[in-house]
């Protein structure tokens, strides 16, 4: 089988790029034609010749973010969940981008001809120098593990696509809901405190360094794995569960599309002979909490703290479904 180079491979996409150059419409000089310069997570300074109107961003966390600071109409794809009601709180926006992306290769994401594309350093970077090399805008941004880097992530993208305004809204807006639930937390007594564990498919996602566990915090509850000492990438054990020993335990409710059996994975714990004496298996206090809003990683991250605390202190975190923050007007 001949081996394909990366100059190969460049080449390849430059042909492609000729091919398809009179394919795609600009759709009129609405953006400001005003060249600026932005340096990612990586230290690349990375030009753009103008704000960028066909995005692509690689995961559904930079989408949402992407959609509280541009409109629908700037972005050339967005990710397959963004419109999955299970995973996203931005549905009704996810519907408005026709085009829907998982993994693309170089290849696909070269064809949809973007102006400026995302791509979390967790992600694979070994796209971001071909990219690069075809004359397409990448900027690489933080995988966000806190709220610090969340915000960190929206000024970058505010930055990357000409819009600091808008990003330092969306900051302020953030800041704005934390101290709201914020005040209502401080009016929790201590002896109305309660813990929770999260079972998520995910099954070393949930302890000690990762969103959910610092959404706890502002939300004032306890992450029964970060009480018991597990950290993020650990995988949560039946016997660490049984330690821990929650007021309520958090249930999955993503089937990937009745993919897969939920019931049977909720099943391997409610129905464990050894987990029957956990607090919150006697007590029936077993909670499905809206997913779109507790694993976001935008902005939204802060309704993810009061989904937490909704589902754990009752109406006066009441938080409806599909809501969101925006800068955009």
């Amino acid at each position: 089988m001949m081996k394909v180079t990366r100059c190969s491979l460049i080449a390849l996409l430059i042909f492609i790029s000729i091919c398809l150059a009179g394919c795609f419409n600009n759709g009129g000089n609405t953006a400001q034609q005003t060249a600026y310069t932005v340096t990612d997570t990586k230290g690349t300074q990375v030009n753009l010749p103008a704000k960028p109107k066909r995005i692509l961003t690689l995961s559904l966390g930079t989408d949402e973010i992407m959609l509280g600071l541009v409109e629908p109409e700037r972005m050339v794809a967005v990710n397959s969940l963004l419109d999955d009601p299970t995973t996203s709180s931005m549905v009704q926006l996810g519907k408005k981008v026709s085009k829907k992306v998982d993994y693309p290769t170089a290849e696909e994401i070269f064809s949809l001809q973007p102006d400026l594309v995302i791509i979390p350093d967790w992600g694979d970077l070994a796209r971001v120098d071909v990219l690069r090399d075809l004359g397409i805008p990448v900027v690489v941004c933080k995988g966000p593990r806190n709220l610090a880097d969340i915000k960190e992530t929206i000024t970058l993208l505010a930055q990357a696509t000409g819009e600091p305004e808008r990003g330092e809204k969306l900051l302020q807006k953030m800041d704005e809901k934390l101290a709201d639930i914020s005040a209502k937390v401080a009016e929790i007594p201590e002896k109305e405190r309660r813990s929770v564990v999260l079972i998520s498919l995910m099954k070393n996602y949930g302890g000690i360094g990762c969103t959910f566990d610092e959404a706890c915090k502002l939300a004032g509850v306890t992450n029964g794995l970060a009480a018991v000492g597990l950290k993020s990438g650990e995988v949560l054990t039946k016997e660490k569960l049984v330690e821990s020993d929650p007021d309520i335990l958090f249930l999955p409710s993503y089937n990937d599309h009745g993919n897969l059996d939920i019931g049977r994975i909720r099943n391997e714990y409610v129905n464990d002979p050894s987990l029957q004496n956990l607090k919150a298996i006697k007590n029936g206090r077993l909670v499905e909490p809206d997913e779109g809003y507790i694993y976001s990683c935008s902005q939204d991250f802060v309704l993810g703290v009061q989904e937490i605390a909704y589902r754990v202190y009752g109406d006066r975190f009441k938080l409806a479904p599909q809501q969101y923050l925006t800068a955009v007007e």
